[in-house]
């Protein structure tokens, strides 16, 4: 009696293989739409507000936008690099107001005889630095969670920024310094081309160097990178500092663009910053995205509020329309990772 043909395991079935490509194709699919989804979202709002905005494509009007959204990118390469790690850093209002008092009351200004000159845009960063190294070394050593250790410093940097402001407005009075951050180079606004100056750098660091690979792998898996080899706790710290960086130079070109010392100098930017990262692709929980994503979210959301504007929309609906953006961005660059977060607190 012949023997029968043993059976075919259904692990390996023509009928259970198609199952892998169309995972991967989906996969494939999802991270296309996280990369290209934004930048399709920026073309069709300028298509929109081309029709219904006048003047929206004057050039007037764009160079306005580029230079809108010059000190909000700045800051959010900072803030790039400590969400690529999947933590955040809310002190970007608390370091631009410390960086922008000290740097007007170190340069000839309308209060004190202080006179530096570039040394204080160089110490006014350093004080950034040392925010964004506090930032990180008690969140990497202490252990204390992001939220909380930079939402401490973001009002330990305004109160800081109070007590330089004293009782009388700084006013910068060094035209050098003035006309250095308001001109512009090759026809290009001096602020734009510090703001593309720290979106190549930022680029460089994730792309080209070894820091940038351990920053893509501590946001990806914190506990595979603590096994081979990679310094979590180094790496965390040296990022919160880039960021601490980026938002006090952010402090010191809007205090210069301002001409006065103020408190309330980095305004707004917390929230342009951080929703901008999220809606140009970058997770939340770390290891996926990039600056050249958040370069895409700060345009949207500048362009969205000023095309709104231009078209007679209340502040409330610009506000409302940027929520909706953010509530959709989070849900569309979340979804994907829904199973590996699990729990949503």
């Amino acid at each position: 009696m012949p023997t029968p043909a043993p059976a075919r395991s259904s692990a390996t079935s023509p009928a259970a293989d198609p199952a892998t490509p169309s995972t991967g194709g989906s996969i494939l699919l999802s991270r296309w739409a996280r990369s290209l989804g934004p930048l399709a979202a920026l073309i069709l709002l300028c298509i929109v507000f081309s029709f219904t905005a006048t003047g929206f494509f004057s050039l007037g009007n764009l160079s306005a936008v580029i230079q809108q959204a010059a000190i909000p990118l700045i800051c959010a390469m900072g803030a790039t690099l400590v969400i690529l790690i999947g933590s955040v850093d809310l002190s970007i209002e608390g370091v631009m107001a410390a960086s922008g008092l000290t740097f007007v009351l170190l340069a000839s200004n309308s209060v004190n005889s202080h006179a530096l000159g570039l040394w204080a845009v160089v110490i006014a960063v350093a004080v950034g630095a040392l925010f964004g190294f506090v930032n990180g070394w008690l969140h990497a050593i202490a252990r204390v969670p992001s939220f909380l250790v930079t939402l401490g410093t973001w009002f330990i940097g305004l109160g800081v920024a109070t007590v330089l402001f004293g009782t009388n407005t700084p006013q910068l009075t060094d035209p050098g310094l003035a006309g250095w951050a308001r001109g512009s180079w090759l026809g290009v606004p001096i602020i734009v081309v510090f703001a593309v100056i720290a979106v190549l750098i930022t680029w460089f660091l994730c792309t080209a160097t070894s820091l940038g690979t351990f920053t893509y792998a501590v946001g990806g898996d914190e506990g595979i990178s603590r096994v081979t080899g990679i310094k979590v706790a180094r790496t965390k710290v040296i990022l919160f500092t880039i960021a601490g960086i980026m938002s006090g130079f952010a402090g010191v070109l809007a205090t210069i663009r301002l001409g006065v010392g103020d408190v309330g100098v980095g305004s707004g930017n917390l929230f342009l910053t951080l929703s901008a990262v999220v809606v140009g692709g970058t997770l939340l929980s770390g290891g996926r995205g990039g600056p050249l994503h958040s370069v895409v979210g700060i345009l949207l959301l500048v362009t969205l509020g000023n095309g709104l504007l231009l078209s007679g929309a209340s502040p409330y609906i610009q506000q409302g329309a940027q929520g909706i953006i953010l509530v959709a961005a989070v849900i569309a660059t979340a979804w994907p990772a829904r199973t590996r977060l699990g729990v949503v607190k």
